[in-house]
């Protein structure tokens, strides 16, 4: 990919057991993608996976363990706080949980200028006027800008959320699960919200879901994490008509359809167990507890990461032989 804006390798969050000696949780255990200018990356997986600490990771909200986060130019795991602080106008993020995210005494208008008021030397009428236009860009009337959180909807704080994180004009955005806390009938309206404002702004998205069916309607590219690791990566229409990984496979086949006729002919994968601790997973393929395809191999070695197509990678000992849907 030529000239990402997000580059991500070996990326590693171990956090300390809580008891003295017990071995670390391994959150994120070696991940790597790329995120080109103008791209929306799609992060799935269940939950528990490693997504929402990815993206922390690669904000520096957590300090990575080890592996490099590149931004742009700038690799970030090796500056110190202060030099990590003056690049937040370029990264920005918006939170799953629109209401914690928001200062319960804080106006709109305070809530939005805060960014602009810490990375800027713009004056206060300058801050008041690009208020007032993101909240026009969100959808938003201006009138709201002296009302608190608890006034709003869940879809209305989640436009005050992106607008926020659009105030400073950031290049990569990562949303976290934006839109799992909402009605559905507001979902769809927050999507193309994020859609119109990446092809108005040319942002970079890293999204991370656990509904696919949004996944696939906004991503251009998806990667599907599990236990720590990305099991799959490749382009939105490769990914979902020919999943190689058994994982994604299963993943898949969980997706509801509209079928009126009943003619859903799909094969449903159904997993047995539950997911493996990151504190203790498995030897081999951290998915071989569960694999309904799994082989001797498969539980003694860990699969690496391959190309089995241009721009389809899989982390697979079978995936030559495991045929998409």
């Amino acid at each position: 990919m030529d000239d990402p804006v997000l580059r991500v390798d070996g990326l590693r969050m171990w956090f300390p057991g809580r008891r003295r000696g017990s071995p670390p949780v391994r959150a994120v255990d070696g991940v790597s993608f790329e995120i080109g200018r103008g791209e929306t990356l799609g992060l799935v997986g269940e939950s528990g996976c490693g997504k929402s600490t990815t993206g922390r990771a690669v904000l520096q909200l957590h300090r990575p363990t080890e592996g490099q986060v590149w931004l742009g130019g700038t690799e970030l795991t090796s500056l110190d706080d202060e030099q990590v602080r003056r690049l937040r106008p370029r990264m920005q993020m918006v939170f799953q949980d629109s209401y914690a995210s928001l200062n319960p005494r804080h106006s709109v208008a305070r809530i939005i200028a805060e960014p602009l008021l810490v990375h800027t030397d713009l004056p206060r009428s300058a801050v008041d006027s690009r208020v007032l236009e993101l909240l026009d860009l969100v959808g938003l009337r201006s009138s709201v800008v002296s009302r608190f959180a608890h006034e709003f909807s869940g879809g209305q704080r989640q436009r005050i959320n992106i607008a926020r994180a659009l105030a400073l004009q950031p290049e990569l955005v990562v949303c976290d699960e934006p839109i799992s806390a909402l009605d559905v009938s507001i979902q769809a309206q927050v999507i193309n919200l994020l859609v119109d404002l990446q092809h108005e702004f040319g942002l970079s998205y890293l999204f991370i879901a656990h509904d696919l069916s949004m996944v696939e309607h906004i991503s251009d590219r998806v990667a599907v994490m599990y236990l720590g690791h990305v099991v799959e990566s490749a382009d939105r229409a490769d990914i979902f008509a020919s999943p190689r990984h058994p994982y994604t496979q299963a993943l898949l086949s969980a997706v509801p359809v509209p079928d009126p006729h009943g003619r859903d002919q799909r094969r449903r994968i159904p997993l047995s167990g539950e997911l493996p601790s990151p504190q203790s997973p498995p030897p081999g393929c951290v998915f071989s507890t569960r694999c309904p395809v799994a082989v001797e191999r498969c539980r003694s070695e860990m699969p690496v990461e391959r190309e089995i197509a241009p721009g389809h990678r899989v982390a697979c000992h079978l995936a030559e032989s495991t045929p998409g849907r």
